[in-house]
């Protein structure tokens, strides 16, 4: 029997006495990482967001077997956060949509959610009305064409059902009685209400594809309203891609089990504590980029040489060759080789072992 098919569905309950300590503990962190957090300023802070926003649509995206461009995903959020980014780049379509869903959950978090807002998401995260090369049904719920929605691994003839969603005609009662509780004033705490949203709405699986990248969106904005902060220090989504084979057993288990999901919320718990902990990271770049800056301010730059700076404090991918350099900053090999030279001659940029035409460049720390 599958969740939905009990008598009592949605009534999920869990161990409140069994996650009255883990949930202390990550609130604990939680509070503890705002606090930190509130010593920075306005635009450090942005920064912050913006190297969490770009990891996070990577990392749900990856979950899903997308991968994207780094760069373009973060120049896209760049705009929309209103940074100075220096050499912003045009994102397609698709980039675009999963951008626009990630900012809309965790800026207007306060907002109610609403049918049209669900679908528009949708909308945005298939903008060609195609799966990959398959045509799907865009911003509205799975219909009778969509047939029974399964999910499955395994090569084709030896499948494996590892859950099979409510059948479309119930989609619409459904998504009212999810919409309508997501909407009510909280009885449980917000981070247990993040847990149960991202369950439930998974398990009703309303559309016939994105449901994950929907889940996991729903799940940070409940987040961001338990902060009630706009501005994101942490990746749940890195963390899932990280531990995605025990995120898919426990959905499993629990989808085919009863109503009590106390195994979902200490795994969710969990997997949160660890996306706290991991973020020390993002803010100990944010502090080296700040660091950086400071210790140069006064100094002039010219443009491609702000832009390759930026790339390199962003972690730059791959060697960084005179070649590279020329590419990105779209000037000829010699001025690209002059603007090296003068960050040379600064001790900002270090040249790496080796010579010749692999000769690559690091900044110095």
């Amino acid at each position: 029997m599958y969740i939905h098919e009990h008598p009592e569905w949605p009534n999920f309950k869990w161990d409140e006495t069994h996650l009255s300590a883990l949930l202390a503990e990550v609130r604990y962190l939680q509070g503890n990482l705002l606090g930190r957090l509130s010593s920075l300023g306005f635009d450090l802070r942005e920064e912050a967001t913006l190297q969490t926003l770009t990891r996070d649509i990577l990392k749900t995206s990856e979950i899903e077997g997308e991968k994207l461009d780094k760069v373009t995903v973060r120049s896209s959020i760049a705009r929309r956060l209103g940074l100075d980014m220096g050499g912003t780049l045009q994102a397609d379509r698709h980039v675009e949509g999963i951008v626009e869903v990630i900012i809309d959950a965790t800026r207007n978090y306060d907002a109610p959610l609403t049918e049209e807002r669900l679908l528009g998401w949708h909308a945005a995260l298939f903008p060609t009305g195609r799966s990959g090369i398959y045509p799907i049904t865009v911003g509205a719920w799975r219909t009778e064409k969509s047939g029974i929605m399964q999910v499955v691994s395994g090569a084709y003839g030896h499948e494996k059902v590892h859950y099979e969603a409510p059948s479309h005609d119930r989609l619409r009662k459904e998504m009212c009685r999810f919409i309508n509780w997501f909407n009510t004033q909280p009885k449980t705490d917000l981070v247990l209400r993040s847990a149960v949203a991202h369950f439930w709405f998974v398990a009703i699986h309303p559309f016939d594809d994105g449901n994950g990248r929907i889940a996991r969106a729903i799940a940070d904005m409940v987040l961001a309203r338990s902060e009630n902060s706009k501005q994101r220090f942490y990746s749940m989504s890195s963390q899932i891609q990280c531990e995605r084979n025990d995120y898919y057993h426990v959905l499993e288990t629990c989808q085919k089990g009863t109503l009590n999901i106390t195994a979902w919320f200490n795994w969710f718990l969990n997997c949160l504590k660890r996306a706290m902990l991991a973020s020390s990271k993002t803010l100990d770049d944010v502090f080296m980029k700040a660091r950086f800056w400071e210790a140069h301010a006064g100094e002039s730059f010219n443009v491609r040489q702000k832009i390759i700076l930026k790339r390199l404090l962003d972690g730059f991918e791959g060697k960084l060759t005179s070649s590279k350099w020329a590419k990105i900053g779209k000037c000829s090999a010699d001025t690209a080789l002059r603007d090296i030279h003068d960050l040379l001659e600064r001790k900002i940029l270090q040249q790496e072992k080796g010579g010749g035409r692999s000769t690559s460049y690091v900044l110095v720390k």
